[in-house]
């Protein structure tokens, strides 16, 4: 339990660090970064111990982060991509990808193909999470922007 809350603690602190060299400043982006980032990576933790593969965690976490960065941007009136690319950076499969790379130079084409196949499966879950959020946010946008004026209509 020690070991999942400083990998929490550090992928915090790794987000806030990217948004600082992204130059991001506030109070209330990086606090959504910090918050953000740390639920996501407890949502990969939760996912990961529940029996779930990598490439599962980084589907629920990466959903969840854009989720988060979906809706905190609508609220603190900032650009998505602010958010959601800091809060992001914990996820990235770092250090499967320097053992991918490192078998391939090793010349363990068996274990470099597995390892690929992971990293790519990984980046893959990613980026769907992302495009689930984005495209599930559109389209309550769009639902949201057509029933209102119908809400307000004097014909009923």
């Amino acid at each position: 339990m020690q070991a999942e809350i400083v990998q929490t603690a550090m992928g915090v602190v790794g987000s806030l660090g990217f948004a600082l060299l992204f130059g991001i400043r506030g109070a209330k982006p990086l606090g959504c970064i910090a918050l953000g980032s740390g639920i996501g990576w407890v949502v990969y933790l939760v996912s990961v111990a529940g029996g779930h593969g990598k490439a599962f965690g980084m589907l629920a976490s990466s959903l969840v982060i854009a989720i988060c960065s979906e809706v905190t941007a609508r609220l603190i009136k900032t650009p998505v991509i602010l958010l959601l690319v800091p809060m992001l950076i914990p996820e990235i499969p770092g250090g499967d990808l320097y053992y991918t790379m490192y078998s391939l130079i090793e010349g363990d084409s068996a274990k470099f193909a597995s390892l690929l196949q992971l990293v790519l499966a990984e980046a893959g879950a990613i980026a769907l999470g992302i495009i689930l959020a984005s495209y599930a946010a559109g389209l309550i946008n769009n639902i949201y922007r057509h029933v209102r004026p119908c809400a307000h209509s004097p014909h009923k």
